[in-house]
């Protein structure tokens, strides 16, 4: 396909479409939805960005010396140190899967948001000379991705809590907060809507900003095709680069939040909630006595 025949609607949907195997009968294919068809492009990225980040971290980790760094090693130390500090001032209790997965998580997500800064013609031109003309090269541009993500951070949400919590406490927990055990069909709906809702977020946040910043790239490489060419080039390269750089705080940004809110919910995970009736309170005239409960929280540690 020649991007120099697409009008502006066939550019535009040239560039939102996915390179893609029906996994059915094993056919490439493009521009598809569906459960059986696997988006290559997102794959291939994604992994080659996680690749990335293993290669670097891991020849900076066994080149680093003991006396004065260099500025990779300094930089890496310094987000380090500044992951290790959030992780302990928000992660109730001790896990040593914790700092390994935040600095992952945000390591990882950066990189592959941090592709959508890349020229929006520049993979699609490469790929073309191989006879793939559909590539997106924004892995977080995906919902499958983001989905892939944040599903994987629910089922961690789940191991901790029946691993800081158990079976009984859970069970408790889910029948009898916040309404009390009477009302136990809502709470169980409650319980439901909020762990649901935690993943879903997760996951509609980091793709709408994505998708979203794409697309103002895609627009502001349409600009050179007005009738005033050289008005229109001179437009889209100042827009582009006002715009990458706003976009480049968006994506970092992002992956942070991303981080942090998995932090948030593997602690809440952990904590153990309690009610307890006690408290007295006298109605008008009568001396009778009614029960308040009294919320406790605890993380399973000892406070001394």
């Amino acid at each position: 396909m020649s991007m120099l025949h697409l009008t502006e609607g066939e550019y535009i949907q040239h560039h939102l479409e996915h390179w893609q195997l029906n996994l059915q009968n094993l056919t490439l294919t493009h521009g598809q939805s569906g459960f059986w068809f696997l988006n290559l492009d997102t794959l291939i990225v994604s992994i080659l960005c996680g690749l990335f980040f293993i290669v670097l971290f891991g020849a900076v980790a066994r080149r680093a010396v003991v006396g004065v760094p260099g500025k990779l090693q300094g930089a890496i130390e310094m987000l380090l140190e500044y992951l290790d500090n959030i992780v302990q001032d928000t992660f109730k209790g001790k896990s040593k899967l914790i700092g390994p997965l935040a600095l992952t998580i945000f390591v990882w997500v950066f990189i592959m948001n941090f592709m959508d800064l890349l020229p929006v013609d520049l993979f699609t031109a490469i790929t073309s000379l191989f006879g793939v003309h559909d590539f997106r090269a924004v892995p977080t541009d995906d919902p499958y991705m983001t989905f892939a993500l944040s599903i994987t951070v629910f089922l961690l949400i789940v191991y901790y809590n029946f691993k800081g919590k158990g079976v009984i406490v859970v069970t408790r927990e889910l029948l009898t907060h916040p309404f009390g055990k009477w009302l136990f069909p809502l709470n169980i709906l409650f319980r439901l809507l909020e762990e649901i809702v935690k993943p879903v977020s997760l996951s509609l946040r980091l793709y709408g900003n994505l998708f979203a910043g794409e697309l103002i790239f895609i627009l502001i490489a349409l600009l050179p095709s007005w009738k005033l060419w050289h008005l229109g080039l001179a437009a889209g390269l100042v827009l582009g680069f006002i715009w990458s750089m706003f976009h480049l705080l968006i994506i970092l940004i992002q992956a942070f939040i991303f981080m942090m809110l998995t932090i948030v919910y593997l602690s809440m995970a952990k904590v153990e909630i309690h009610y307890y009736c006690r408290g007295i309170s006298a109605f008008a005239g009568t001396g009778a006595i009614r029960a308040v409960p009294l919320l406790v929280i605890n993380t399973g540690e000892k406070l001394w």
